[in-house]
């Protein structure tokens, strides 16, 4: 009787392509517009080289003038700059007996890759609470303690009373303020799930439905995303704020990258199917540069690496770095 292998349902040419698409579907990062993708992201992600340029222009700045008739107008120049992005590359391994229950699906390739994507739609966001305490940290340098982006962070687990301390509508729209005028662009939280049964508890988390009948909720309008990886500290839990587009992210298919991969052991009696599941990509929180620092392995940063501080230093103006870190207490 023939037995049914895993290289024997997995076409690598469409598993791949189809492991990435339902990555983003599966991902709420992405339903929320935190983070977004387009080819010119995918296109660095592909690149040779372990960091990327990407250069933008400053916003203009300074006063208009009147006209007044003879006289010449000041020309000013549009200033330039660049972002700094780094590629993250990661990889994982199933065994074919740990997908066995997949294998008895209608489409069984298509029952395998949703197992998969499933997994690198929470790895995905995993890396991204890893770079925002990267982002949001403090070093030391110069005997002294550097937090770059200080001023959007709300912290206010230093103030007087313990009940100012704790999470509230009136401090989360304090936290809201760090944009001043821009913060309408803010429109999604990630917190860790203590933070939301706290709120759900006080009746200020709303449960709304998309287009699709797919339910999510809101806190303050805001669309929530849970994610235990969220920095708790003690009794000061962490939460993020973001606007839609606040994250780039590429997929990566450089030279000689093999994405999927069968890979057969044949010492045990039956044989074991492996499947290799390789991703590389970039991550990354638009106007925050990478500095690259702090690097063991060329290659790649770990996730530890990308959660420290020194790696990160802001270079748009504050208000167009759409990302915000609230710090609190629940009760």
């Amino acid at each position: 009787m023939a037995i049914t292998q895993l290289g024997d349902i997995i076409v690598p040419e469409l598993f791949d392509p189809y492991v990435v698409n339902r990555t983003k579907e599966l991902s709420a990062l992405f339903d929320s517009g935190i983070v977004t993708n387009n080819s010119e992201f995918d296109r660095l992600a592909s690149e040779a080289a372990t960091i990327h340029n990407m250069p933008f222009y400053e916003d203009l700045t300074g006063e208009s003038e009147p006209i007044i008739e003879g006289a010449a107008l000041t020309a000013k120049q549009i200033a330039s700059n660049k972002d700094v992005s780094t590629t993250i590359r990661r990889a994982n391994m199933w065994a074919a007996t740990d997908l066995a229950a997949a294998l008895s699906g209608y489409d069984p390739m298509m029952a395998v890759a949703d197992l998969v994507a499933g997994f690198w739609a929470r790895d995905l966001q995993k890396e991204l609470v890893a770079c925002l305490k990267g982002v949001f940290g403090t070093y030391q340098a110069d005997g002294g303690s550097v937090t770059p982006m200080a001023d959007h962070i709300a912290d206010i687990t230093k103030s007087g009373s313990a009940e100012a301390k704790k999470i509230s509508a009136a401090a989360f729209i304090d936290a809201l303020q760090l944009l001043g005028d821009a913060q309408g662009s803010l429109t999604s939280v990630v917190m860790d799930s203590a933070t939301k049964a706290y709120l759900k508890k006080q009746n200020l988390i709303e449960t709304q439905r998309d287009s699709t009948s797919v339910e999510f909720s809101t806190y303050q309008d805001r669309r929530v995303i849970v994610d235990d990886g969220c920095p708790v500290d003690g009794d000061v839990h962490t939460a993020y704020i973001f606007g839609e587009g606040a994250v780039a992210y590429g997929v990566g298919d450089p030279v000689g990258n093999v994405s999927t991969e069968i890979v057969r052991d044949g010492k045990m009696a039956s044989g074991v199917d492996y499947l290799v599941s390789r991703r590389t990509f970039i991550l990354h929180p638009r106007g925050v540069k990478w500095t690259d620092k702090v690097r063991e392995h060329i290659e790649t940063p770990t996730r530890a690496e990308l959660a420290l501080p020194e790696n990160w230093q802001p270079i748009y103006e504050p208000k167009q770095i759409r990302v915000v870190a609230f710090k609190y207490h629940i009760g």
